[in-house]
């Protein structure tokens, strides 16, 4: 059984799980939708959606078992994914448009010695999003893909 399916059985809605849950509405729409694995998702967010619905966490995690295969696209991002970018806290799109900027200017061949301080800078502040729950791993990972040129493992 997958998690939207339970959800489906349950009657609850995404938004109401997100409600009761504290875990962030689009983390929960990137799991059902197969676009994120609840095997990437952090313990909190496990225990969290557990507690929610009324379950263990071994019971979401065998969720995971039943969620199809999330497939990272091996050619140029879709224009699809470009919601990623949408609604992120101020301080991560601030060092999004620096990261944007500085790689434009190393394109163009500009001598830009501040490179590794904006690539940092981003890689810190996508991580302070995450584990802090501003943004769900799936969009942690697009921009890492996107910005820093990172790959899943």
């Amino acid at each position: 059984m997958t998690l939207q399916t339970y959800l489906d059985s349950k009657n609850i809605t995404k938004y109401h799980l997100s409600k009761i849950s504290g875990v962030p509405k689009t983390t929960i729409l990137d799991i059902c939708a197969g676009r994120s694995s609840l095997e990437r998702c952090s313990a909190r967010t496990v225990r969290q959606l557990a507690k929610a619905l009324d379950c263990s966490m071994e019971d979401i995690m065998a969720m995971a078992e039943e969620q199809p295969e999330t497939e990272t696209p091996e050619t140029e991002e879709s224009e699809d994914d470009s919601y990623l970018e949408c609604g992120l806290p101020p301080f991560l799109q601030e060092s999004v448009e620096a990261m944007a900027a500085a790689w434009q200017k190393l394109d163009a061949g500009e001598e830009y010695l501040r490179w590794d301080c904006d690539y940092c800078s981003l890689q810190s502040d996508i991580n302070n999003a995450e584990v802090n729950q501003l943004i769900s791993s799936e969009q942690a990972w697009y921009l890492r893909e996107k910005y820093l040129g990172m790959e899943r493992v």
